[in-house]
């Protein structure tokens, strides 16, 4: 039987032994493979994604992972990916500079690689990051005060806002729920976008460090877009049409370094 006459179930069947073998798949590689549309690829991958058996994305889909609800459960979650995006984001800071880091498990690897000797201040909603940088003398640490939110281990409240508000930061790195090129930064809860919202307006350049699953996947509440003097630092195998698209909106794409074999 050729493969453009497969039927449902077994094309959906070979998503997800692929999804297995591969860790991913690529929408447009598959339908060219199977001699069918890329729209029909993209149904069977809603239906599928409906079903919990994988998890759309940008471009495709990866596995369905079982979502983790608190940050000691994230921080446990594919650590060399995040530490890969951090080492990446490393060169966007400069000496002297004020900048907030905002919570989450891919943030909390980059407060952990701040290189030495660049005098920075930090402002932080996150008691982890604060945690993290507690014996580094070389650091100013600012935490913001309120009432702390333990899915997301920050806090987001009115007095995390009125806090934030004084300051000017040279840049703010924003943890993302999900994240599309037309929409920018989401968040999946209100309080939490307001006060994502609330700090990246006041700050000069906004750093996304955004992990795979999260490219195309909108969550429900707009943070902000990202502009010309913004940066996203993306997995080095990253969707190579998602990254073209941001850096023809002017936005900084850096891809962080393949993982060791």
């Amino acid at each position: 039987m050729a493969a453009s006459d497969l039927l449902l179930h077994e094309r959906q069947r070979l998503i997800v032994d692929r999804l297995k073998s591969d860790g991913r798949v690529i929408a447009a590689s598959l339908a060219q493979e199977l001699s069918i549309s890329e729209d029909t690829i993209r149904r069977d991958l809603r239906e599928m994604a409906a079903n919990g058996l994988c998890k759309r994305v940008y471009g495709g889909a990866l596995p369905a992972e079982a979502e983790a609800t608190t940050l000691t459960e994230r921080l446990t979650l594919k650590p060399e990916r995040k530490n890969a995006l951090a080492r990446a984001a490393l060169p966007l800071f400069e000496p002297g500079m004020t900048v907030f880091i905002d919570a989450g498990s891919t943030n909390l690897a980059i407060a952990r690689a701040l290189p030495a000797a660049l005098r920075l201040t930090v402002i932080t909603n996150a008691p982890t990051v604060a945690c993290a940088l507690i014996d580094r003398l070389d650091i100013d640490v600012i935490l913001l005060g309120g009432k702390l939110d333990h899915r997301t281990g920050a806090v987001i409240g009115a007095r995390a806002i009125a806090d934030a508000a004084i300051f000017r930061p040279d840049l703010c790195v924003l943890g993302s729920c999900g994240f599309e090129a037309e929409t920018g930064i989401s968040a999946s809860d209100f309080d939490e976008a307001e006060f994502k919202r609330s700090i990246a307006q006041r700050s000069r350049a906004i750093v996304a460090a955004v992990t795979n699953e999260k490219l195309g996947a909108a969550a429900p509440f707009d943070v902000v877009p990202v502009g010309s003097s913004d940066h996203i630092v993306l997995e080095h195998d990253a969707e190579a049409g998602y990254a073209r698209d941001l850096e023809r909106s002017g936005v900084n794409v850096i891809l962080a370094d393949p993982l060791p074999s």
